[in-house]
């Protein structure tokens, strides 16, 4: 029967842990008890006594393993000296993104043209529905995990209606282990599916840490195969949720080679990232701003589209200061623009935060020669903190002043909405756009 068998076996360990740990921790005559257990051996000799095998049958599968393993090992010795070869060391993170039959959008400058004319007016976090359902569709092989995503809709009602439109196979609540839920989503796409996850808050993913971080990142460089897998990941605070259900956690994940991470901050973009995400065969964490879902709106076209991954967005164009910034950050500062019309500000939307467009960065530092890098994470350990040794390293000639950073505190995000307001970088805002026109 061709599925998976779980078999169980009690054992001992017969050694210590590694090489130095001893079993003198060892009561006396328990090793030869469990001796008698073995499970191998007994499996042995009751595959014998009941006929299922010979001895010699024995003998002969044992002897198939031993020669196995033996050309193996003399494979191993014999291989000669590894040539270094950088290129294709960064080449084996990333399995290669197919070329797609849908349209790509550019919009990654201001005033850019070339979108459908068939658009109509969407909240953000209707967007991230559409771009799911049509993805749905293109892909029968697509399946959706998560907590309550099915008849409920999901904690946010991003899945509402789809387990009518596609069915319960396709659209699977799942128990409270998010770690199980990843590990499932990686199991599918070694078995050729597409999997989307939805993490219920971005918080949450710590649980599902090791196999994020660990298999999913690195599936691909270790043994060539890729880990088609979305993971949906709502984050931020501004709503009172408090430190286990606010968290801004992306700069956990852009440390680690192998994942990639978009953060859109409009409905435009949050449905063509989302479509790009999932026709990625690389493993994609999708952070979408929990304030942003019913907050704002525009215009989004209405058929299946892709914005690129790993490509910024120019906002705005500015003299005076450049505003590097993603997420809600992308909100406070046109908000700030359009209150403040004698600060002309540059705005650049990253989008993907990785891998980072380092020629959209370079190139926001030569419009205004003074960087300011805003985003709602923490200030220490921050995409902000990479993206300044990045300019500092690059752009240093470019430069009027010290690149600056406003960012959240280095405080959990307290639950009063004073607290709050003060933890969140928005309320240092215009003290540090200030502080860079004196400068």
């Amino acid at each position: 029967n061709q599925k998976p068998y779980l078999i169980e076996c009690l054992t001992f360990r017969m050694r210590g842990h590694e090489e130095a740990s001893g079993t003198k921790y060892v009561p006396p005559g328990l090793f030869e008890a469990w001796q008698e257990k073995d499970p191998v051996k007994n499996y042995e000799s009751w595959l014998i006594k009941t006929a299922v095998m010979t001895a010699e049958e024995v003998e002969v599968q044992k002897t198939t393993f031993k020669t196995h393993i033996d050309a193996e090992i003399k494979l191993a010795v014999e291989t000669g000296t590894m040539e270094v070869n950088t290129a294709e060391e960064l080449q084996d993170l990333y399995a290669a993104v197919p070329q797609q039959n849908s349209l790509v959008i550019n919009n990654a400058q201001p005033g850019a043209t070339g979108e459908p004319s068939l658009s109509t007016e969407k909240k953000f976090i209707h967007a991230i529905s559409e771009g799911l359902k049509q993805s749905m569709e293109k892909h029968p092989n697509l399946i959706l995990m998560g907590q309550d995503i099915a008849a409920y809709g999901g904690a946010f009602k991003v899945t509402e209606g789809f387990v009518e439109l596609f069915g319960k196979e396709r659209v699977r609540n799942t128990p409270l282990c998010e770690s199980a839920i990843v590990g499932a989503a990686l199991g599918l796409s070694l078995e050729g599916y597409k999997a989307m996850m939805e993490m219920q808050f971005a918080d949450f993913a710590t649980v599902g840490f090791n196999q994020i971080i660990n298999n999913l990142a690195k599936i691909h460089y270790r043994w060539g195969q890729n880990a088609d897998v979305v993971i949906r990941m709502p984050t931020g605070g501004g709503v009172g949720a408090g430190p286990f259900h606010s968290q801004s956690n992306e700069a956990w994940f852009a440390h680690t080679p192998g994942l990639k991470v978009v953060y859109p901050s409009s409905p435009i973009d949050a449905k063509g990232l989302l479509i790009a995400a999932i026709n990625d065969p690389n493993p994609v964490l999708y952070f979408e701003h929990k304030a942003l879902y019913r907050s704002i709106s525009g215009a989004v076209p209405d058929e299946y589209y892709e914005i690129e991954i790993g490509k910024a967005k120019h906002v705005q164009s500015g003299q005076d200061i450049s505003v590097i910034t993603y997420g809600a950050g992308v909100h406070w500062a046109i908000e700030y623009a359009q209150k403040n019309k004698e600060v002309s500000l540059d705005i650049l939307d990253l989008r993907t935060l990785l891998p980072l467009d380092y020629e959209a960065i370079k190139n926001a530092v030569s419009r205004t020669g003074k960087v300011l890098i805003l985003h709602e994470d923490n200030l220490t350990g921050g995409i902000g903190g990479e993206v300044a040794a990045w300019i500092a390293e690059h752009c240093f000639d470019k430069l009027d002043s010290p690149v600056k950073r406003c960012a959240s505190r280095d405080t959990p995000i307290p639950f009063n909405i004073e607290l709050e307001k003060n933890y969140m970088a928005y309320s240092r805002l215009e003290e540090s756009i200030r502080s860079l026109m004196e400068y």
